[in-house]
């Protein structure tokens, strides 16, 4: 089945205006802070919601609530116009490799690793840690999705509870890990961080596809 096409319109941005691809729309909004933009089914959705203007548009159609599945739309959907972060590790060599990428269009928005002596739910926790800081450095106000419960739990909490030891070779690591702990205490941020439903939506779009 063919990938269903969209539109985005860009309100506030370098360049207000109707965007038929995403790349087009993000090289708008990425760099300019507060930035507002929406994606749409139709070309005529799009322009109507651009003649409107951003304020116009949301009066006249308010937000839905969110469904039981946090995160989702009503129709329990993912939301598209959001980052989704996710690691792999091997639980033989003890390697670890974490990333975020754009969850409607899979462009990867970075990848780290990989690192040695680590584990899965630190590569989550820096993988979240990286996704909130990516985009208040970017102004982009969008979500981020976690597969991961732990991982949310400890940036919640701003501090990891990994049981893995500090070594040499993992030196890198905890590094990370204290650099992350510092960002969460020393940052504000209004990112929603969202649990993926991975039984109705399948794997995190992050995945690496290993398992």
């Amino acid at each position: 089945m063919n990938k269903k096409h969209k539109y985005y319109v860009v309100w506030i941005g370098d360049n207000p205006g109707v965007y038929e691809t995403w790349d087009e729309c993000k090289r708008q909004v990425v760099h300019f802070e507060g930035a507002k933009y929406k994606s749409f089914e139709t070309l005529n959705q799009a322009q109507e919601a651009f003649s409107d203007g951003y304020e116009l548009y949301y009066k006249k159609n308010p937000p839905v609530a969110k469904s039981p599945v946090r995160g989702a739309t009503a129709a329990g959907e993912p939301i598209l116009e959001s980052l989704s972060v996710d690691a792999a590790w091997n639980s033989v060599t003890k390697v670890m490799e974490y990333r975020g990428v754009h969850t409607g269009t899979k462009e990867l928005w970075f990848h780290k690793g990989p690192f040695p002596g680590a584990s899965n739910n630190i590569g989550e926790f820096l993988a979240l840690v990286h996704g909130l800081a990516l985009l208040k450095q970017k102004n982009l106000n969008i979500p981020i999705y976690s597969d991961s419960v732990t991982a949310m739990a400890w940036v919640r909490n701003k501090k990891h509870k990994s049981v893995i030891l500090p070594t040499e070779e993992n030196a890198a690591i905890f590094d990370l890990l204290n650099r992350a702990e510092y960002w969460l205490r020393n940052n504000v941020y209004t990112t929603p961080i969202y649990k993926w439903n991975t039984p109705a939506w399948g794997e995190i779009p992050a995945d690496f596809g290993r398992k």
